[in-house]
């Protein structure tokens, strides 16, 4: 039979086969690529089963049964990838095109993968870089390369004195973390990644030379072994060891180069965590200095404070108070309570600037004026714009009195609650700090018999705006009222009652920074022994 297509000129390899499996017909380049290829042989015999089994599905049954041609079909041939298309002819013989799609399968292949390989790093950057824990993102580290890029793997953070923090996991496995107090550069490899500098290649590194606190329990003999750095923002953030079990594929050049682009990511985050975690040690050390204090009895005198900031989620801002103890006994301590202008952070700085220049001031704490007039000085000379209001409170105990000298610069008149449950206004004013070349001010002093107190406030409680209409400001008089009845409480439970009532007040409206500051004399008799933490306290 005459083929009715040129069989010798076709580019690619051409079979043509009867309904029984019988080979009728071949062309040249389908000889060269099967030699055993010869007419009247069973297709079987001389290709592979998957074209042969394929060849067997169509069934072909005599001329023009089949009209249409079928799907191809593809394997190996000889370590070369080959599709087979057939082609159904008039007297039902079918004509098998092979074409060579081995560099296509290549090519379909590693699009394949690197498909795979930046989903993974999608993934891996998102996983990542949801958390600032540098011990979070060490475990993710080790746990996503043991399940994506090797059997075990180990996240190493540069040392912390003799001892270097190791996170391990095994692939199917949960991370561990442990403390090695081991030399890293006797590891070949392993000292060079820590400092950051190009990894070396896995096949320049014997396997039988890791120690053994890099094996994981049960994982038995490496057979392969790569380490490389996990590069970090101007410093190195570690280094990433992946481990394979002996009889593995060795890793290849491509696989070490993706790792080191999984590296990177994880330094990044693990660079990032670490700077979090150095920031955040440093801001609460700040934080620390700049909170108010926790105040107590001090020589006989009831103290106690309050602060809320403006926003919930914040802990300082520009209101502030401080209760610097006499150095000697007898004299009167210094109280201080301000008000700086501005809410947040950059208020807090001024108000740090403020307490420590007044904490300088200390020695001068007998003479408010000049006090006030050297701070003045201070902010003008300073680069803040910003001004601040101030009280300031020298508080003595002389018998079962206390006496308070007050000098307020710019700042809302102290408010004294009497036994009678009457509340009075001191007669001090001044000019605020931090705006005007002079600071002049009025000192007056006031007696508090025991049970009484003056109260320092800023006007974060008394323009607190709420209410039942939610446009009304707490007030002057509203608070006179509400210390009317604090009359003979301690000191503790009045700043708690005034805040209690300004945060009623308010309900969830935004509002200043509110401090309170109480000074009071206490119901007492007679001076105790020193308990270590004041002198001379009273008692009952």
């Amino acid at each position: 039979m005459e083929p009715d297509f040129p069989w010798d000129r076709a580019p690619y390899p051409v079979l043509v086969a009867d309904a029984a499996g019988t080979l009728l017909q071949h062309n040249g380049a389908a000889q060269a690529l099967l030699p055993v290829a010869r007419p009247g042989r069973r297709l079987a015999d001389v290709v592979p089963a998957w074209l042969a089994a394929a060849h067997q599905a169509m069934r072909p049954a005599g001329p023009r049964a089949v009209q249409e041609s079928g799907a191809p079909v593809s394997g190996a041939i000889e370590a070369r990838r080959f599709e087979a298309y057939p082609s159904v002819r008039d007297d039902g013989t079918v004509a098998w095109w092979l074409v060579d799609d081995t560099e296509h399968q290549l090519a379909r292949e590693a699009l394949r993968t690197e498909r795979q390989r930046t989903a993974f790093l999608v993934k891996a950057s998102t996983i990542l870089l949801s958390s600032l824990n540098l011990g979070r993102c060490m475990d993710v580290t080790a746990q996503l390369a043991a399940e994506n890029l090797a059997d075990a793997a180990l996240a190493i953070a540069p040392a912390r004195g003799h001892r270097l923090p190791v996170v391990t996991c095994l692939r199917g496995g949960v991370p561990t973390t442990s403390q090695e107090a081991v030399d890293p550069d006797d590891v070949p490899g392993l000292g060079e990644a820590l400092r950051g500098f190009p990894p070396v290649p896995s096949r320049w590194i014997d396997p039988s030379v890791a120690p053994q606190w890099m094996i994981p329990d049960g994982f038995g003999p490496i057979g392969a072994l790569v380490i490389t750095p996990l590069p970090g923002h101007g410093v190195p953030a570690g280094a990433l060891v992946l481990l394979r079990k002996e009889g593995s594929a060795a890793f290849t050049e491509e696989e070490e180069v993706f790792a080191r682009l999984f590296a990177a990511r994880s330094g990044a985050a693990m660079s990032a965590a670490r700077l979090y975690a150095e920031q955040t040690a440093i801001t609460e050390a700040l934080m620390r200095e700049l909170l108010p204090p926790t105040l107590r009895q001090i020589s006989g005198v009831d103290y106690a404070g309050s602060y809320r900031p403006s926003a919930d989620h914040e802990r300082i801002g520009g209101d502030f108070y401080d209760v610097y103890p006499a150095t000697v006994e007898g004299e009167p301590s210094l109280v201080t309570l301000g008000d700086v202008c501005g809410k947040g952070l950059e208020a807090a700085v001024l108000t740090g600037k403020i307490r420590s220049t007044l904490h300088a001031l200390l020695p001068l704490a007998d003479d408010h004026q000049r006090m006030l007039t050297l701070l003045n000085t201070a902010l003008l000379t300073s680069h803040h714009a910003r001004f601040a209001t101030l009280v300031l409170a020298s508080a003595v105990r002389k018998g079962s009195d206390v006496h308070v000298r007050l000098t307020s610069a710019g700042h809302p008149q102290p408010l004294i609650i009497r036994a009678n449950c009457t509340v009075e206004e001191a007669d001090t004013r001044g000019t605020l700090v931090g705006a005007l070349p002079d600071v002049p001010a009025r000192t007056t002093t006031v007696t508090l018999a025991p049970g009484e107190a003056c109260i320092l406030y800023t006007d974060g409680i008394t323009e607190a705006e709420g209410g039942p209409m939610g446009d009304a400001l707490f007030g002057e008089e509203r608070l006179k009222r509400a210390l009317a009845g604090c009359a003979g409480m301690p000191s503790e439970g009045i700043v708690e009652h005034v805040q209690m009532l300004a945060s009623q007040w308010l309900g969830n409206r935004r509002h200043d920074d509110m401090a309170v500051v109480a000074i009071s004399a206490p119901r007492t008799h007679h001076l105790s022994a020193v308990n270590g933490n004041t002198r001379g306290r009273y008692t009952a």
